[in-house]
């Protein structure tokens, strides 16, 4: 599935993963979620509720990813990378935005994030 997350004027196009934790995160869908900034590497915020299992834990991700930090139920979208791993229980990758994730640097603090499915 294909969506688009829109802060401000920044729009960034992304794919989301094929796994259970995605799918029911697509089920939420469309959600404006308020994204607070972590160590300026990342925008992270609250879900309505908890995702579903089914997505393999991680502890590394890449600059454009967009994962959920398992049990919940915060998401983020990592737009730098110091070379930190995430420690357990991990992450689950949602999904990863196509380019430009690095936009997110210029919104110092909290930004509104929309997120909708496209296509």
């Amino acid at each position: 599935m294909r969506i688009r997350l829109t802060a401000g004027e920044t729009v960034l196009d992304a794919a989301l993963d094929d796994n259970a934790t995605a799918r029911d995160f697509a089920s939420l869908l469309p959600l404006t979620l308020q994204k607070n900034d972590l160590f300026k590497r990342e925008k992270y915020g609250p879900l309505p509720r908890s995702l579903a299992a089914g997505g393999e834990p991680r502890s590394s991700y890449r600059i454009g990813h967009i994962v959920y930090w398992s049990p919940g139920p915060d998401t983020a979208v990592f737009y730098d990378h110091e070379g930190q791993f995430i420690p357990d229980p991990g992450i689950v990758v949602l999904g990863e935005i196509d380019s430009g994730a690095d936009a997110f640097k210029k919104y110092d603090g909290t930004v509104d994030v929309t997120i909708e499915a496209i296509g």
